[in-house]
C-alpha cells in the first residue's frame, strides 16, 4: 500500500495535480509516518504553494533533506534567520549545508538578502565548485559583481573534470563487466537448480507482472522465484556510488547499469559449485525448462512494451543479425532453436563443458563485445555534449557577466557570437535590449525588446524594463496595450504592474501609477526596480520622505541597484543638500562607470559646492561617453556662464543644438548670454524663439521676464535662468 501511495504521488506531481498529491500525501503519512513520507508531503506542500504547512510539519526534523525543505519553507515565507539556522545550525558548526550545490545556493541567497555580500558570494562559488553547471548560481554572482570571467568558470578544466567524473563511472562499469557474466550465471544457475517444472509454469504464467512500485518494468521468471533475493525494486534508481562521486547527473542509461549491478552484486546468491553431483541434477531441469518453452531472458518484455537499454543502444551500435540474446533482455523466441538454454549456458555460466550451437557461442561473443563498444559510443557522445553545453554557457555567461558589469557594448558583441536558434531566444533578445537601455539607445532596446515579446509573449521577465523604455519613447499607445497584454498572462506578477505604473506615470497620473507600483512591492518585495519606481514617484509628487525611504528599500535588495543611489542624489540635490546628493551620485557612478547620465549628475552635484573645474572635468566625461545626450552639454555651457566665459559656452550650446534643435533652455540660455556680451538684438531673437517652443508653464514666465527686461542694465535683472 505505502509504494502504490508514493508512486501515486509522484504521478500527480509530474501531471501538475497538486491538490491531488496533496490530499494522498497526507493519507500517507497519517497510515506511515516515516520522516521520508513527511518529506514528501512538503515537497507536495511547497508545489501546491503552501510552505507554511511545509513550515510546520517539517519543523525539528534532523534528516539533511528536511532541513533542505524546511529552510525553503522558511525562504519563501521570508523567515531569513531561521532559514539560516536551518542550513547552518550555530550550536552545530560541523554540520554540512544538506542538499549540495543547491543549499551553498540558498544559502547564498539568504546572505544577499540579509545584506552580506562577500559570504553570499563564497556560498555561490562553493555551489559552482560543486556543481559547475548550476548557471543561477554564476547568475548570482554577476549580479553581485564578482563573478570570475565565464571562460574561467566555464573552461577547459571544467569540461575535463566533468568528463573524468563521467570516465571514472565508465571505468566502474567496465571493470565490473568481465564478473558480470559469472555473477549472472551464478543468479541463473542457482535459480534453475531450486525451482522444480511445476514452479516454472507457474513463474511463466506471471513473467509480465508488473514490479511494485516501478509500473514500466515487468519482473520476469528469473527474478520473481522465491529463492532469489534481488531487490528488482532499484532498478532505475540511482546508484549511491553514482550520486557520490560524480558531479553531474548521468542519464539513464548509465544509471540502470548501476543499480542493475549493485542489485547483483549484492544480493545475489554464492555461486554454486559445480560437480558430477548437481551437474546431471542440472542438466534435468535444464532440458525440462526448454520443453515447456520457458524465455531464458533476463528481462521479459512482450514486443509492445517500451524499449529497454539494448534497444536504445542499438540505434547507435547495430547488433550481430544472428543473435538471438542482447545484452540485457535480449529475447529467445518460443519459435527458436531447441538448444535455447544451451545458449544460456554457454553466455552465463563459467567452465562448464559447451554444449551448445556455434550460434550460441556467437551470440556470447556477440554480448562481449557489444557491450563496451556501445559504452564508448555513449561516452565520446557525453564527452562532446558536456563541451558543447560549457561553450553556450561560457558565452552567455560571459555576456551577463559584462552587462551586470555595464560593459554593456561589450556584452553586445559577446551575445552577437551566439548561434542563430540560441540568439532568437526570449531571454538572450531581452539581455540583449537590456543593454541598448543601459547605452540610452532607446530605439534598439525597443527593437529587440519588441522582438523578444513577439516571439515568447508569455516571458514577463525584462518587460518592466521594455515598459519604462516605451515610457522614454512616449509610446502611451503602446505602453498600454503591453501592460493589458501582461495583466492578461499573470496578474500576480510584479512586472505586469510595473508596466500598468509605467502607462499611468506617462500619462502624470502619478498618484495611480504609484498605487500600482507598490502592488508590485506586495507581489514580490525582492524586486528591487518596483521599490525604485515607487521612490520616483514620490519624487514626482514631491513626497521626498518616502521617496528616500523606497530607495533605501531597494538598495536593501540590492546594493549594486544603481537607480536608487541616483534618485536619493536627485532627492538631495532637490533638497539643496549638495554633499549627501555629491556622495550618492558618485556611488551610482562607481557601480556603472559608463553612464554619461550618472557623470552628469554628478557634476551638476560637483558645480553646486564651487567645485567648478571637478564638475568641468565630469561634464567633459559624460560629453564623450555620449555624444548624443544633450543634457551634460547644456550643464557644461552653465558651469561656463557662471564662470563667465561666455564665447565657450555659446561655442557648446551652438554644439548643443545641432543634435537638439528643439530645446526651449537652450535658447533661453543663448539669450542671457548675448545679453551679457551687449548683442542685445540676437538675445531677443533667442528669448523669442524659446517662447515659441512652448517652454513648460514654470519656465514660460522667466523667459517672458528676460525678453521684457532686456534693455535694461544688468544690476537691476535678477538672474533666475
Amino acid at each position: 500500500m505505502e509504494t502504490l501511495m508514493v508512486d501515486r504521488v509522484h504521478a500527480s506531481l509530474r501531471l501538475f495535480m497538486n491538490r491531488n498529491a496533496v490530499f494522498l500525501c497526507e493519507r500517507l503519512c497519517a497510515q506511515f509516518p516515516a520522516e521520508t513520507n513527511v518529506q514528501l508531503l512538503a515537497t507536495c506542500y511547497l508545489h501546491n504553494n503552501q510552505p507554511y504547512a511545509a513550515y510546520h510539519i517539517l519543523k525539528g526534523k534532523k534528516m539533511p533533506e528536511s532541513r533542505y525543505l524546511f529552510a525553503i519553507s522558511c525562504f519563501r515565507m521570508n523567515l531569513l534567520r531561521e532559514a539560516e539556522e536551518t542550513l547552518c545550525p550555530v550550536n552545530e558548526p560541523n554540520v554540512e549545508v544538506p542538499s549540495g550545490a543547491t543549499g551553498h545556493y540558498l544559502l547564498g541567497l539568504i546572505y544577499r538578502y540579509t545584506g552580506r555580500v562577500a559570504p553570499a558570494a563564497e556560498q555561490f562559488t562553493q555551489a559552482l565548485t560543486l556543481d559547475p553547471l548550476l548557471w543561477a548560481a554564476y547568475e548570482e554572482l554577476c549580479i553581485l559583481g564578482v563573478a570570475e570571467d565565464a571562460n574561467e568558470c566555464f573552461s577547459e578544466a571544467t569540461a575535463l573534470r566533468l568528463q573524468q567524473e563521467h570516465t571514472s563511472t565508465s571505468n566502474l562499469e567496465k571493470s565490473n563487466f568481465v564478473n558480470e557474466n559469472r555473477v549472472l550465471s551464478s543468479n541463473v544457475s542457482a535459480s534453475l537448480v531450486d525451482i522444480s517444472p511445476k514452479q516454472i509454469k507457474q513463474l511463466h504464467a506471471n513473467n509480465t507482472a508488473e514490479v511494485p512500485g516501478y509500473s514500466h518494468l515487468r519482473a520476469t521468471a528469473l527474478h520473481v522465484q522465491n529463492s532469489v533475493q534481488s531487490n528488482v525494486g532499484q532498478f532505475d534508481s540511482p546508484s549511491p556510488t553514482v550520486t557520490q562521486t560524480s558531479g553531474i547527473v548521468p542519464p539513464p542509461l548509465f544509471r540502470n547499469v548501476h543499480a542493475y549491478q549493485n542489485t547483483i552484486i549484492g544480493d545475489a546468491p554464492a555461486k554454486p559449485k559445480m560437480n558430477a553431483v548437481n551437474q546431471p541434477l542440472r542438466r534435468k531441469y535444464l532440458d525440462e525448462a526448454r520443453l515447456k518453452k520457458v524465455t531464458g531472458r533476463l528481462f521479459n518484455q512482450s514486443s509492445e512494451s517500451i524499449p529497454r537499454r539494448s534497444a536504445r543502444l542499438s540505434r547507435d551500435t547495430p547488433i550481430n543479425s544472428n543473435s538471438n540474446i542482447s545484452q540485457f533482455g535480449g529475447n529467445v523466441t518460443d519459435h527458436s532453436s531447441g538448444s535455447r538454454y544451451e545458449a544460456v549456458d554457454e553466455m552465463w555460466t563459467d567452465n562448464i563443458a559447451a554444449t551448445s550451437s556455434s550460434v550460441s557461442i556467437a551470440e556470447g561473443r556477440c554480448f562481449e563485445q557489444d557491450k563496451p563498444e556501445r559504452i564508448l559510443s555513449q561516452d565520446s557522445k557525453l564527452v562532446t555534449g558536456i563541451r558543447e553545453l560549457l561553450g553556450l554557457l561560457r558565452t552567455l555567461g560571459e555576456g551577463y557577466r559584462l552587462s551586470c558589469l555595464f560593459k554593456c557594448q561589450e556584452a553586445l558583441e559577446v551575445y552577437r557570437k551566439l548561434p542563430e536558434p540560441q540568439f532568437n531566444t526570449g531571454w538572450v533578445l531581452c539581455q540583449v535590449g537590456k543593454a541598448y537601455f543601459e547605452l540610452v539607445d532607446y530605439l534598439e532596446a525597443n527593437h529587440f525588446f519588441e522582438l523578444a515579446h513577439r516571439l515568447s509573449p508569455c516571458t514577463l521577465e525584462g518587460m518592466d524594463i521594455y515598459s519604462t523604455v516605451l515610457y522614454h519613447l512616449n509610446e502611451e499607445m503602446r505602453i498600454s496595450y503591453l501592460a493589458q497584454e501582461l495583466i492578461s498572462v499573470d496578474r500576480l506578477s510584479p512586472q505586469a504592474w510595473c508596466a500598468v505604473g509605467n502607462c499611468f506615470a506617462l500619462r502624470k497620473d502619478h498618484e495611480t501609477a504609484l498605487k500600482n507600483f507598490q502592488r508590485a512591492v506586495q507581489i514580490d518585495p525582492r524586486v528591487a526596480y518596483a521599490h525604485t519606481l515607487c521612490g520616483h514617484e514620490y519624487s514626482a509628487l514631491e513626497d521626498y520622505e518616502n521617496s528616500v525611504k523606497f530607495y533605501r528599500c531597494a538598495l536593501q535588495v540590492d546594493e549594486r541597484h544603481y537607480n536608487a543611489w541616483y534618485g536619493l542624489g536627485v532627492v538631495y540635490l532637490r533638497q539643496e543638500k549638495f554633499e549627501f546628493a555629491e556622495h550618492h551620485f558618485r556611488r551610482a557612478f562607481q557601480i556603472n562607470p559608463r553612464s554619461s547620465v550618472l557623470m552628469c549628475y554628478l557634476g551638476m552635484a560637483l558645480h553646486a559646492l564651487k567645485r567648478n573645474e571637478d564638475a568641468l572635468e565630469m561634464m567633459d566625461k559624460a560629453i564623450f561617453s555620449d555624444k548624443k545626450n544633450p543634457l551634460p552639454k547644456y550643464q557644461k555651457a552653465l558651469i561656463l556662464v557662471g564662470l563667465k566665459k561666455y564665447p565657450e559656452a555659446l561655442d557648446e550650446l551652438e554644439r548643443l543644438r545641432e543634435i537638439a534643435p528643439r530645446e526651449s533652455s537652450m535658447y533661453a540660455l543663448m539669450g542671457k548670454i548675448y545679453k551679457q556680451l551687449n548683442i542685445l538684438d540676437k538675445a531677443v531673437f533667442c528669448f523669442g524663439t524659446a517662447l515659441d517652443l512652448k517652454p513648460p508653464a514654470a519656465d514660460l514666465a522667466i523667459i517672458k521676464a528676460a525678453m521684457e527686461k532686456v534693455h535694461l542694465p544688468d544690476d537691476l535683472i535678477e538672474d533666475d535662468l
